[in-house]
């Protein structure tokens, strides 16, 4: 028998939890479950957005592009619109991304309640087959890390040959985890991927936490016509990542990879 780890459908995972429980979700804490969740908890989940969005952009002034404005925005995995609904307020367009319908409809709802009108929704694959316009800023975060590595790499370079000229990405990867630290952080090739559920383990979809190879996704950006970067260490749990902010060249103008 194989040593081969199979995957599990992440996107039906996904799915599931969009219908279930979207906010615990998006953000694993007690407070954001559906059958808890108040008003209070409900605007702390936005106002985390709000805080991860100013973040965002004081790294891109203060290390890429101090001038820097973006017109059009695409968040990749957007969930429910945590980061969305304030990624919104700063461009004319912004369009959220993501493989779950359920979550698609309720960031609608939640883009609604905060009277805005410039948000649009789009259903993910693996090909990006209804992103048909550039971008000039792309954000993803804590999304990643639950799409199998050989299928988050060909979305990660599909959505760079999408960024504008002179746009800026701000991607968060996983990379290791903690307890690899005997073999400095390098994850044994046999051994799944997999956390135990995002809550206790038996009602909850399983999720997967994939760590990709860094220098895997530096050659796609390189490739794609970045020039320069700025990263940010993350640690959630154990789970070491890195958030890349990057800025394309005036003159990038990579190609869409052949569709297996």
């Amino acid at each position: 028998m194989s040593n081969t780890i199979l995957d599990v459908n992440t996107d039906s995972a996904w799915e599931e939890w969009g219908s279930r429980d979207p906010y615990f979700g998006v953000l694993t804490h007690p407070r954001f479950r559906r059958s808890a969740m108040t008003e209070q908890d409900r605007y702390a989940f936005f106002e985390s957005g709000r805080f991860h969005v100013q973040y965002l952009m004081k790294i891109i002034h203060d290390h890429l592009d101090a001038n820097f404005r973006p017109s059009a925005i695409l968040d990749f995995g957007c969930g429910v619109g945590r980061t969305l609904v304030s990624l919104a307020t700063l461009a004319d367009r912004a369009v959220g991304l993501d493989v779950s319908t359920s979550m698609l409809k309720e960031a609608a709802r939640n883009c609604d309640a905060h009277g805005l009108s410039n948000v649009s929704f789009l259903k993910s694959d693996d090909v990006l087959s209804s992103v048909t316009q550039t971008f000039d800023m792309m954000h993803s975060c804590i999304v990643f890390q639950h799409i199998p590595v050989e299928r988050g790499r060909l979305i990660f370079q599909r959505l760079l040959a999408r960024l504008a000229p002179r746009g800026v990405g701000a991607f968060q990867f996983l990379y290791s985890k903690t307890q690899y630290a005997d073999t400095h952080g390098i994850a044994p090739e046999t051994r799944p991927a997999r956390s135990g559920g995002r809550g206790p383990v038996g009602p909850d979809p399983e999720i997967q936490m994939n760590p990709y190879h860094m220098n895997e996704i530096l050659f796609l950006m390189q490739n794609a016509g970045v020039q320069k970067f700025y990263a940010d260490f993350t640690d959630h749990g154990g789970e070491l990542g890195l958030f890349l902010f990057f800025q394309k060249s005036q003159s990038s103008n990579p190609s869409l990879p052949n569709t297996p």
